[in-house]
């Protein structure tokens, strides 16, 4: 009998559940948009019971799709948002409040004290992040320290808190698992990457008690069952859960950028660029993150250096939902041509939303457009809005290339955006070096499907993994050094004139 693997990509805008065979095709996918709240000026929440009843609605539409019984799955991996917190009663099941999300800014003033306090240099040191409201550390402590009900339910010890992966995982295990992975454990700023340990120093900086921390795993390990309520009250065996991932790392894997150097970067909600760096931690020297990769039990602990830009994606989706300019993705491209390549209008987007991310980690910048002309149109600016993306992802590979003491010529994409040819050509062009995109570009999810399929042996070792990825398409440089430096010159500038926003105007 053929079985499956199951994996359940939950993301910052959507959550979805796919079926993938051996062969690494798609059989079934599902999808469900999830409300972002934005309660305040910068702050960014989600409903973690929404959240949950999506991924579950999800799960069980592509086995229905699929017309598979849970006994045709082999194994479950789950793939999710990072550093998004969700704080929780463990005896009623019920978030004492919403989902904290990466992008949210709410934490800045703290995070610029414990700078000014001089505790960056420890942080980083066992973390390999830098101090910023992006980690879980701070959101966490804004929870326990502001939500009434924290503190009550923290006496009683009925207080869980976790990234999405652990929310989901106790739910669908029931409450019988309370787990985290290394690569997510690695985000929270609580978790130090060289002990693989959460850090009681860094616990105590922050007042947050490592009684209501998940357990830290392997990323492909055992870490549990999907109780039967959930998938299959018929079903003769237990669906395992093998594999737990955060979203960029499973990424990294399932763009099969095992080996050290090898470099990917996603098109998603943002975009984030990442090169594995072996069994070693490489810390860098141009504002990037170390980071684990991922951990397959048995085996070494692998690294990555990241670069993470908070918007990418979320600014199509901020044309398309808040100006109206576009009615989906596909229409960018289209945008994009109707603008001659011998225009002498230079419109460039500067989409700092929630804040600059790497490599200038501004979390006071605001978004701006520069270079209206009486002459601009909706075109440009959607077009410049895409070019945006790929500037920003053109930051971090300059970073990258800086630490890593080479030039970067080949880097593998994936994620929703990276449908864009626009983009992607774009993207050659402004960072000269060769844009591979797979034809299965559900990287994130076969991340996360191979981890947990590589558990229970369902494919036998990476090598047999290798062997089922194909190269759908590859973009080249088409412009000159030039004009090259004249358009990244204007992005510099740009840039610049966003800096520091929010002080300057109060």
């Amino acid at each position: 009998m053929e079985k499956y693997i199951l994996t359940l990509d939950s993301g910052t805008t959507s959550c979805r559940s796919l079926i993938v065979n051996k062969k690494g095709d798609v059989v079934a996918t599902s999808q469900i948009e999830i409300t972002q709240f934005f309660p305040k000026s910068g702050w960014v929440e989600h409903d973690a019971l929404e959240i949950w009843n999506a991924q579950l609605s999800t799960m069980q539409s592509v086995k229905n799709k699929s017309k598979l019984k849970s006994d045709d799955i082999a194994a479950l991996g789950i793939t999710n948002q990072r550093e998004t917190i969700v704080v929780w009663d463990k005896k009623s099941g019920m978030p004492i409040y919403n989902a904290i999300v990466w992008q949210d800014g709410r934490t800045s003033e703290y995070c610029d004290e414990l700078i000014k306090q001089g505790h960056s240099e420890m942080i980083t040191k066992k973390t390999g992040l830098i101090i910023n409201p992006y980690f879980s550390g701070t959101k966490l402590r804004w929870i326990l320290n502001n939500v009434p009900e924290a503190k009550e339910k923290l006496k009683k010890g009925d207080l869980l808190a976790g990234t999405i992966d652990t929310w989901l995982l106790w739910k669908l295990t029931g409450g019988k698992s309370f787990a985290t992975d290394v690569s997510n454990a690695s985000r929270t700023l609580l978790f130090n990457i060289k002990t693989l340990k959460w850090d009681q120093e860094i616990l105590d900086l922050f007042g947050i008690p490592l009684s209501i921390l998940p357990k830290v795993q392997p990323s492909s390990s055992h870490f549990g069952y999907i109780i039967p309520t959930h998938f299959s009250i018929n079903a003769k065996n237990s669906v395992p859960i093998t594999g737990m991932i955060g979203d960029q790392q499973s990424a990294l894997f399932g763009q099969l950028c095992v080996e050290k150097g090898m470099i990917k970067n996603t098109y998603g909600t943002g975009c984030f660029t990442l090169v594995n760096t072996g069994d070693q931690i490489i810390y860098s020297k141009n504002k990037l993150l170390s980071t684990v990769a991922w951990q397959i039990e048995g085996e070494k602990t692998q690294y990555a250096l990241e670069g993470s830009v908070f918007i990418a994606g979320a600014a199509i989706t901020w044309l398309r939902d808040s100006l109206k300019m576009v009615y989906n993705q596909k229409q960018m491209d289209s945008y994009a041509d109707l603008v001659e390549k011998d225009s002498t209008q230079r419109v460039y987007v500067v989409p700092s939303f929630t804040g600059l991310g790497a490599p200038y980690w501004d979390s006071n910048s605001r978004g701006a457009i520069f270079g209206l002309e009486r002459g601009t149109k909706r075109e440009h600016i959607v077009k410049a809005t895409l070019e945006s993306i790929a500037y920003q992802a053109n930051d971090l590979i300059n970073s990258m290339a800086k630490d890593l003491g080479s030039k970067i010529k080949l880097m593998k994409v994936d994620g929703g955006v990276s449908n864009s040819n626009y983009l992607l050509g774009f993207q050659a062009s402004i960072s000269d070096l060769k844009v591979s995109k797979p034809k299965n570009i559900e990287t994130t999810a076969m991340g996360a499907a191979y981890m947990a399929g590589l558990q229970v042996k369902f494919w036998k070792n990476i090598e047999e993994i290798k062997k089922i990825a194909i190269i759908d398409k590859e973009f080249e440089p088409e412009i000159n050094s030039d004009e090259r430096a004249k358009l990244i010159k204007g992005w510099n500038q740009a840039v610049k004139r966003t800096f520091n926003w929010i002080e300057d105007i109060n």
